[in-house]
């Protein structure tokens, strides 16, 4: 890991920056810049990105930066600016369009049940962006189907464990032998197997909603990010993509 390299640094200072003007501006930058499902009222295009520069809390960012400083600096160096946060962007990219798709399949279940149901969309979409619901439709599709449904379209996402969950990915694939010490295993632990297992388990927790990480975790984002920087290791290693190309 070692000193900064300067991609690294300036994500820092923009994540940072963006959590002091959240303390200072609360709600309003969490209604800006926080990722929204697309027929919310709330949501605007830009926040596909800058999502990824919101945080929840202190906790929060802290490990979301220390993981970006530790798993992210091997990989700046190895590739390079352009490549690295080419990578890095795009993974958070991809973490968002997963999250989205899995919301909209949320979203299309509980209003197709009360669609069929013979309730308008135009006053369901009233009632919901106004933050409320109507404990009636729990009787029409279940209690499961409008929490989902609800969560979908009220719950916005922050922070940067998208593109933080990619890095992860090209970090085990790249260094699969690295020996990673952590807080709570006594013992070190390997990258190619400490990696998918957390991805494995983040799986588990969307597929269930049963969560082992604590409430209001976006666990699809977190596998998205993962699928998506995969993908792209998988492509450049295939295609020989080096970072000559990038610089």
């Amino acid at each position: 890991m070692g000193r900064l390299t300067e991609t690294i640094k300036h994500l820092l200072i923009i994540n940072v920056l963006f959590f002091v003007a959240t303390q200072m501006y609360g709600e309003q930058m969490y209604e800006w810049f926080s990722l929204y499902f697309p027929k919310n009222d709330h949501f605007q295009l830009w926040q596909i990105l800058t999502h990824m520069f919101m945080h929840g809390g202190f906790m929060h960012i802290l490990f979301n930066m220390y993981a970006l400083w530790a798993f992210g600096t091997p990989l700046e160096r190895m590739w390079g600016r352009n490549k690295f946060l080419f990578f890095y962007i795009s993974a958070g990219l991809g973490a968002a369009l997963i999250h989205i798709g899995v919301n909209y399949y949320y979203y299309n279940a509980g209003m197709s049940a009360l669609l069929d149901a013979g309730l308008s969309e135009s006053n369901i979409l009233e009632i919901i962006n106004g933050g409320q619901y109507n404990t009636e439709w729990y009787k029409i599709a279940g209690q499961s189907t409008i929490d989902n449904f609800l969560a979908a379209f009220n719950t916005p996402v922050v922070g940067a464990s998208g593109a933080i969950y990619g890095i992860l990915v090209a970090y085990g694939m790249s260094y699969p032998e690295s020996e990673l010490f952590l807080i709570f295993l006594p013992v070190p632990i390997k990258a190619k197997f400490f990696i998918p297992v957390l991805i494995a388990l983040d799986l588990f927790s969307g597929v269930t909603g049963y969560s082992l990480f604590g409430q209001g975790i976006a666990h699809f984002a977190h596998v998205g990010g993962a699928l998506f920087g995969f993908l792209m290791m998988w492509y450049w290693k295939k295609n020989q993509f080096n970072k000559n190309r990038w610089n």
